[in-house]
């Protein structure tokens, strides 16, 4: 999730939660501290209530579901009918799943292991270091926390998160911690061109020219979250992310070979495995939206367990985050017919990202305070 430019307000909730929370949110350790002093238990705060934690049916991960691995190669090759079949392969699985995951999409493995290592390093380094960039000040450049809606959401997931608005305006490197600074500005670098490239497929898909979703902006703005899954001692209790939707138009994310990410298809948890060298591809809130439900965004979560860390890197495509655009998005025109009439009201993203991010995780979709 993207956090809106905003401080993060207080929520209700019972008092005595509410001491539990701050006590957990003031050792500025967060998920990691815990795992840290050897809790054999989790806290009170992360065990999750039963509808939003339900790994039994009518969810169940047995299913013949998978999501696809589409081959970019044939589209850097510049070749006009395999670019048609990968626009194909993306219109199909946007249209129907919400996920896919890409290869050859020219960025070297060597960047994702730096990107992942800078990650760890910055959760593992010393906490006294770690701890001068734990804030819930969200207009700082680089915000670490855990749960950025620890204090409104109905239950704390086991992770601990970091995000930097990287584009249009990218903070200065001495405003990155020394683990992640490098490596933060290469990848996001590379991983912009990829995501320009999967606008134009999405755009082509759509039957519109190619330049169609860059030229409204839908890649504008690039925020970089950076997630960290400590080892969970009773995973049965609690999840890393309780099931939710991105409020971006595309994300793009790196993760291990752990595992954990599932997304929410036919009524079952599908597994979304870590595939050598490639990336994880899936449609946000705003592209469904303007798409007029053309493009789905899926509901997904990410599960704990004994092992870990799991680590990942996410990265949310959408307009500034810095400077709130004023520009009003809505089902696009050429889209809509007599037949197909628009099925959302006209928002800017910002308040779409602060209505999102006023409810926190609770398993409900945003798109369903926006339709008409």
């Amino acid at each position: 999730m993207v956090s809106s430019n905003t401080e993060q307000n207080d929520p209700p909730c019972d008092d005595h939660r509410f001491s539990e929370l701050k006590s957990f949110d003031e050792t500025k350790a967060g998920v990691k501290g815990l795992v840290d002093a050897g809790v054999s238990t989790i806290p009170r705060i992360f065990i999750l209530p039963p509808h939003l934690f339900n790994p039994t049916p009518p969810y169940s991960t047995n299913t013949n579901i998978t999501i696809p691995t589409i081959d970019l190669d044939a589209v850097s090759k510049n070749g006009i009918g395999s670019r048609r079949t990968t626009v194909d392969q993306v219109r199909d699985a946007s249209e129907k799943l919400g996920f896919f995951q890409v290869v050859n999409h020219g960025i070297p493995v060597g960047v994702f292991e730096a990107m992942l290592g800078g990650v760890k390093g910055f959760y593992e380094q010393d906490d006294e270091v770690k701890k001068r960039y734990y804030t819930r000040d969200v207009s700082r450049r680089f915000v670490y926390n855990s749960n950025f809606d620890l204090f409104s959401g109905p239950g704390a997931n086991w992770r601990d998160t970091f995000f930097t608005y990287m584009a249009p305006h990218p903070p200065d490197p001495e405003d990155l911690p020394a683990p992640c600074r490098v490596i933060l500005m290469e990848y996001t670098k590379q991983v912009t061109g990829l995501g320009h490239l999967l606008l134009e497929l999405l755009s082509e898909a759509l039957g519109l020219n190619s330049s169609y979703l860059n030229d409204l902006d839908c890649a504008e703005g690039l925020v970089a979250i950076g997630h960290y899954y400590p080892a969970c001692p009773q995973p049965e209790l609690t999840l890393g992310a309780s099931k939710h939707t991105d409020n971006d138009f595309l994300t793009v994310l790196l993760q291990d070979q752990i595992g954990g990410l599932q997304v929410l298809l036919e009524d079952q948890w599908v597994d979304v495995p870590p595939v050598p060298g490639a990336l994880v591809v899936n449609i946000g809130d705003l592209l469904q939206l303007i798409s007029n439900d053309k493009f789905k965004s899926v509901e997904h979560r990410v599960i704990t367990n004994h092992a870990g860390p799991r680590v990942s890197m996410a990265c949310f495509f959408s307009t500034s985050y810095q400077q709130a655009s004023s520009r009003i998005y809505g089902p696009i025109k050429e889209l809509l017919s007599e037949d197909n009439p628009p099925r959302y009201r006209e928002i800017t993203v910002k308040d779409y990202v602060t209505y999102s991010n006023a409810k926190g995780l609770d398993g409900i979709s945003p798109l369903l305070h926006f339709k008409l």
